[in-house]
């Protein structure tokens, strides 16, 4: 079965989709970007706005002049700003793309809230929940849209599997499981590993199978996500940095729901997702990272014995997909991006905040007495 669709959400907006919005936008002046930091990931999601339909990149920013310059050569025309500050200075710029690591994520989204830039921030939002509550908090005050870019949200995949769910084609929804993993070798000098960076695999990849449980289990309900009532774990933390090399976590939801979800560094997993529900279970290949464009995304449907394939297509590319439904959401003069709301933001980093506590993992600036990022980013802010 093949469902094709336009955008990366249902069509009607009371079911939390913004399929008609994103059609009504189609002439209307384009997003001006500017990406704040040049790693990996921020040229990933430069491609995608260059590429994306209501967006264009208008800036970068870095804290080294030549790590500019060189982000630049694949962008004609891309101002450079030597620092962050002369990027949130820049008039032409309207949003702007956090991709910082994620130690820094607050002091740089309140700065370009207050600076009056609509914010997406790569995930995971901050290191707890709250310092999601600050980014929000300042996001509100200053009347700026924030998004946490959990791209796959904006998947048309991912609202395939929410419908679905809505719609009770499982009957009543009894478990979910899902892993993301990756096997990496150990580098003290890596973010990944490093205390100070706020490394390891819960914050770095297990925000998604959280963020996807929490999703899935509001839509058994008919709700935009669900918080879970329990979270427990477990994990194996390095012994020379601290940080989780693999973690597991069952989260236990208000409606008996439960989630198995797992991450790791040290290990690679399947990366897959499996719904299990009285009538049948979904079985996703990739819920993560999705096929776009040509080639359809694919997962399986299995009832009263049999396994039905569903094919969804996406019109674009995962990081095009995520920049226009923000585009959409600035030109209709909202304040979050209806994939991915502030709430949504704020309880995911709360669930990660119990599994990290779980497994015993405290970053040395959580701990009493040292450096707090949160204090940090709010004295400048005054």
């Amino acid at each position: 079965m093949v469902a094709p669709f336009f955008c990366p959400a249902l069509d009607n907006p009371s079911r939390g989709g913004y399929g008609q919005v994103m059609r009504q936008v189609v002439d209307q002046t384009t997003l001006a970007w500017g990406i704040l930091a040049t790693g990996r990931i921020a040229g990933s999601f430069a491609r995608g706005v260059d590429r994306s339909l209501h967006g264009r990149l208008a800036a970068v920013g870095s804290r080294s002049p030549a790590n500019a310059e060189r982000f630049a050569r694949d962008f004609p025309g891309l101002r450079v700003h030597a620092s962050y500050e002369a990027l949130l200075a820049d008039p032409g710029v309207q949003a702007v793309y956090i991709a910082t690591p994620h130690p820094q994520h607050v002091e740089w989204v309140v700065r370009a809230a207050a600076a009056g830039k609509h914010v997406l921030c790569e995930k995971p939002a901050g290191l707890t929940h709250a310092e999601m509550v600050i980014m929000a908090e300042a996001a509100r005050a200053h009347s700026v849209l924030f998004m946490e870019a959990f791209m796959y949200r904006c998947h048309p995949q991912t609202t395939k599997i929410v419908e679905m769910v809505r719609q009770g084609l499982l009957g009543e929804i009894k478990l979910i499981q899902s892993a993301f993993g990756f096997n990496a070798p150990f580098d003290p000098g890596s973010r990944l590993w490093s205390n100070a960076m706020a490394g390891g695999g819960i914050l770095d990849v297990g925000c998604y199978p959280v963020s996807m449980a929490r999703l899935l289990a509001g839509a058994a309900v008919g709700a935009p996500f669900l918080d879970p009532v329990e979270v427990t774990g477990a994990g194996q933390l390095h012994p020379e940095t601290g940080v989780d090399l693999v973690a597991a976590a069952t989260l236990r939801f208000p409606t008996g729901l439960v989630a198995q979800v797992s991450a790791s560094l040290g290990v690679e997993q399947d990366n897959t997702l499996r719904v299990y529900g009285t009538h049948g279970m979904l079985r996703v290949p990739a819920p993560y990272h999705p096929s776009c464009g040509i080639q359809p995304a694919h997962f399986f449907l299995h009832r009263q014995g049999r396994e039905e394939t569903i094919s969804v297509v996406a019109q674009s590319a995962l990081y095009e997909l995520e920049a226009d439904a923000f585009a959409s959401a600035v030109a209709q003069g909202f304040r979050e991006v209806p994939a991915m709301t502030v709430a949504d933001s704020l309880g995911n980093m709360a669930t990660l905040d119990r599994w990290r506590a779980a497994i015993g993992l405290v970053y040395e600036q959580e701990k009493p007495g040292q450096a707090n990022t949160q204090a940090a980013a709010t004295s400048r802010d005054k």
